[in-house]
């Protein structure tokens, strides 16, 4: 039996995975437009498949911060950058107090996982701080230490949550090399926005699964990818 709002969740999940696979297809064929048009729909999209599962407003809101900050970083310039730095960091935070609300409130116990991402984030910034603008570095720093707080706190709600925090650590970090002008992969653009999707798409999808059977999360029983 198919559970109430499931096939308004099939729609929203197909649109999200079209339109990425559009998105991504526009930027390995270098067509501007076509990314510029595509790149404002895939958060709703993607918020529009959480709704349908019955997801907390949290998660809802950390998918529109993203939604916020993809836009503004394709204006280009400093200022943009900065508020779309901002807008990314507005989802993180997002996503720290879900996080916290699916461990019941309380802080998660400092773990081995901890460790390593701090020692990730330190080694990541000072090797990042010389080739940074005077002006990115202190906000680059901040915002990489939220990052990688939100990553170490999905650690702990699963392997699909710990994987897209992974995630999104991999693809902020592909953004902060190009500021530093470090030499870029082949396709840069494209692994940046690749790894970027699969991160914001396994916190939708994962988050959820951890909570199963909370009946503080009206989509919780039972989880379906539809």
């Amino acid at each position: 039996m198919r559970t109430p709002g499931a096939g308004t969740g099939a729609r929203s999940r197909d649109a999200f995975c079209a339109l990425a696979v559009l998105h991504l297809a526009a930027i390995a064929l270098d067509q501007h437009l076509v990314q510029l048009a595509t790149k404002p729909l895939l958060m709703p999209a993607l918020a529009a498949w959480a709704a349908a599962r019955g997801a907390p407003r949290t998660l809802l809101a950390a998918l529109m911060c993203g939604c916020a900050g993809d836009v503004l970083l394709e204006i280009g310039g400093t200022v943009p950058f900065l508020l779309g730095m901002a807008g990314f960091a507005a989802g993180h935070i997002c996503y720290l107090r879900l996080f916290a609300a699916l461990r019941g409130g309380g802080r998660p116990a400092f773990g081995p996982q901890h460790a390593v991402y701090a020692v990730v984030w330190a080694v990541m910034v000072a090797l990042l701080w010389p080739g940074l603008d005077a002006g990115l570095r202190v906000p680059v720093a901040a915002y990489s230490l939220l990052l990688t707080a939100m990553a170490a706190a999905a650690y702990g709600l699963g392997p699909v949550t710990a994987l897209g925090g992974a995630f999104f650590l991999l693809s902020d970090t592909l953004i902060a090399t190009g500021l530093a002008d470090w030499p870029e992969l082949p396709g840069h653009g494209f692994w940046i926005m690749a790894t970027y999707l699969a991160a914001q798409s396994l916190l939708a999808a994962g988050a959820p699964r951890a909570v199963a059977g909370d009946p503080a999360y009206r989509g919780a029983a039972p989880i379906t990818p539809s």
